[in-house]
């Protein structure tokens, strides 16, 4: 079965050393939160996010959620040949069970992923529809077991959507950035097979997701 993994996403709780910033502490007030219960988001807590360690990558978990809704939304995932993994900048995975109805509305999303960040499992009928874990990428890589890992990013080799798709089979491991800016770190990049990069323009991780899965799905469904 392919995999899909967004890579080192941007969706986090806020770490403590931002807890005590007034945006932070106001927008958690307006949830009726604690503060460290919150996904950290960069339109509520800019002014926090000031010079954090790897900023422009992080505080944008919209993001996540439009590419998961991408992703969960196709005759790939609906016919269970596709198993979708969010791995997140702080070093956690997210399992995606292989029937969930995400949540269309930003707001519900953000709710069950700050759920699940503190009860790390949300199951319904007996089985487990998402479920977090401390894991590295190469953590998750051990577990999924792929033949072949290619990675999109700018930095990569000009290709195209249907030259990637091409090289995909059932047992390859698609990663795409889940954060807004910037490029893999080196230890995500290390383990491409292949790097390349399907437009000459920058694009959002849930475009260059619905644009090489449909290539791929030609190939299975056609």
């Amino acid at each position: 079965m392919l995999s899909l993994v967004l890579a080192e996403s941007s969706l986090e709780l806020v770490p403590k050393e931002l807890q005590q910033h007034n945006s932070v502490i106001s927008h958690s007030r307006k949830l009726g939160k604690n503060p460290s219960e919150i996904l950290l988001d960069n339109s509520w807590h800019f002014g926090a996010m000031k010079g954090i360690k790897d900023e422009i990558k992080r505080g944008r978990p919209d993001l996540v959620h439009i590419s998961l809704l991408e992703a969960c939304t196709i005759p790939l995932y609906y016919e269970k040949k596709i198993t979708i993994y969010v791995h997140t900048i702080s070093d956690k995975v997210i399992f995606i069970g292989g029937d969930v109805h995400l949540p269309k509305s930003y707001h519900r999303f953000a709710g069950l992923i700050e759920k699940l960040f503190l009860e790390k499992v949300i199951e319904a009928d007996g089985s487990n529809l998402l479920e977090i874990k401390d894991m590295t990428f190469d953590q998750l890589l051990e577990d999924i077991s792929p033949k072949r890992i290619i990675g999109l990013s700018t930095q990569g080799i000009k290709s195209s959507c249907e030259n990637v798709a091409k090289k995909l089979t059932s047992d390859s491991c698609l990663v795409i950035g889940g954060f807004p800016k910037g490029n893999f770190s080196d230890k995500i990049k290390k383990r491409f097979d292949y790097l390349e990069s399907v437009d000459n323009t920058p694009l959002e991780s849930h475009v260059v997701i619905s644009r090489v899965l449909y290539e791929y799905e030609k190939t299975v469904f056609m």
